[in-house]
């Protein structure tokens, strides 16, 4: 993680020139995940509900809460909040003794939801509200929609038509690290392009941003593991509401809103890694 992101900030001109091409390693990395995903281990339960109740008016909240104070801080924090869970949540959780298959179902279930609420969010408050509602929510809903829900699909008429096919797939889900590695780079790559580009920086906003970012990290890994525990599954339930595609968020906030708010998912990645390392280490220490 540090080495992609340092080289994504180092080479960011090069980066960003390929920026375009970070809806196609976020498809490939949905798609790989999907392809190990069993219908039979889907199971909505009562604590997912809550998290999606969590995330959806939280994302919400936290807009209106400091859009007063500044609009790009309360973008980068109502985005980090938004996104959908990682797709290594799943390989998080069982190194956890968490339950893999609840974070699965949560994971495909945030995702659905993201595709149908970011468009009506990011036409409210994004780059698009200089165009009419049903216009702005048509164009961003065309790309975000397809992009969380098309790998889906593929994986399942994949599965159907050719069971054997999907296996295979799954097997090479390993391969989707790699691709996550080098679109950290390359988001990491064109946030750095935007800064750089900025007429005037504002270090103090693009800090705050970081700092909610952090502040929205440890509070969503608290909330999921208290929702969670109420239902016996702790783990499942902070990795699900804390553990975010941030390759995602990155993209949807350099897209839809103001680009500098990217930087609170960017620094999420390293927030969420510290709280996730710290995770397992307290973990192998009381095995």
């Amino acid at each position: 993680m540090p080495i992609a992101m340092a080289i994504g900030a180092l080479f960011y001109k090069a980066f960003g020139a390929i920026s375009f091409i970070t809806p196609y390693l976020i498809f490939i990395m949905l798609f790989l995940t999907y392809c190990n995903l069993k219908l039979s281990e889907i199971r909505l339960s009562r604590s997912h509900l809550w998290l999606i109740l969590v995330q959806i008016t939280g994302s919400i909240a936290v807009f209106l809460v400091l859009k007063p104070f500044n609009v790009t801080l309360a973008q980068g924090a109502m985005v980090c909040v938004l996104a959908p869970t990682g797709t290594a949540a799943p390989v998080v959780t069982g190194m956890l003794k968490g339950n893999i298959a609840s974070v699965t179902t949560y994971s495909l279930i945030i995702n659905l939801c993201v595709a149908i609420i970011a468009p009506v969010l990011f036409s409210l408050v994004g780059n698009y509200q200089q165009l009419p509602f049903i216009d702005s929510f048509i164009a961003i809903g065309q790309r975000v929609f397809l992009l969380l829900i098309a790998p889906f699909a593929l994986a399942l008429l994949i599965r159907r038509i050719k069971p054997a096919i999907t296996e295979k797939i799954g097997s090479y889900s390993g391969f989707a690290f790699y691709v996550w590695s080098f679109a950290l780079a390359v988001v990491t790559g064109r946030t750095v392009e935007f800064m750089m580009m900025q007429e005037k920086s504002n270090y103090f906003i693009e800090i705050m941003v970081a700092v909610a970012a952090l502040i929205v990290c440890i509070s969503q890994f608290l909330i999921g593991r208290t929702i969670g525990k109420q239902y016996n599954d702790t783990v499942a339930g902070g990795q699900g509401l804390g553990q975010k595609n941030t390759i995602l968020a990155i993209w949807m906030a350099q897209m839809y809103l103001n680009p500098i708010a990217s930087i609170g998912p960017g620094s999420y990645v390293l927030w969420q890694n510290i709280i996730n390392s710290y995770q397992v280490w307290l973990k192998r220490k009381t095995l």
